[in-house]
């Protein structure tokens, strides 16, 4: 089972190269607002963990858009083990990787775990000028875009205004 935190972050961290402006912008490219991200996600903030976590976000972007096939992950969970922690409670699994690596395979941990849970709710935006991601949490499974307010506004105005000047046209 997916924790929703672990799901927000992830899809936070899918996120962090939106387009503004039209220009494709990287939120993490700039070293304090990526030590900042970090932080507040629960990572050290270090050069070398944000090095671990562009890589994973690069390719989990790349394999939510289909570009990527899962496999293309398997360089990011190197080395990572999981061992058994017993309590009063039952049986926990502990991840065993390096601290500065654990944020990037947090993220391909909450890919998959969503992957299982809920597959196919995880998708880019159908607007093809956006960069940014979707959870889908509705019951239909239909949400298309990142925004509805925004992007979902922009391409119903786009269809309308085609359908009108189609219709003119004939």
């Amino acid at each position: 089972m997916i924790d929703p935190g672990q799901q927000d972050t992830l899809l936070e961290l899918l996120n962090t190269t939106p387009v503004i402006n039209g220009t494709p912008t990287d939120e993490l490219a700039d070293r304090e607002t990526a030590k900042a991200w970090q932080q507040a996600h629960g990572g050290s903030g270090s050069p070398r963990e944000l090095r671990h976590l562009m890589q994973a976000r690069d390719a989990l972007q790349e394999v939510v858009r289909g570009d990527l096939p899962a496999t293309s992950l398997e360089p990011i969970l190197e080395g990572v083990r999981s061992r058994p922690h017993l309590s009063p409670d039952g049986v926990t699994w502990e991840l065993d990787v390096p601290a500065e690596r654990r944020p990037a395979v947090e993220a391909v941990l909450a890919w998959s775990a969503l992957q299982e849970a809920k597959p196919g709710r995880l998708r880019p935006c159908a607007n093809p000028e956006c960069r940014l991601f979707l959870l889908d949490r509705s019951k239909t499974n239909r949400a298309r875009w990142c925004s509805m307010a925004v992007c979902g506004n922009r391409m119903k105005a786009r269809r309308h205004y085609q359908r009108t000047r189609d219709g003119v046209a004939e």
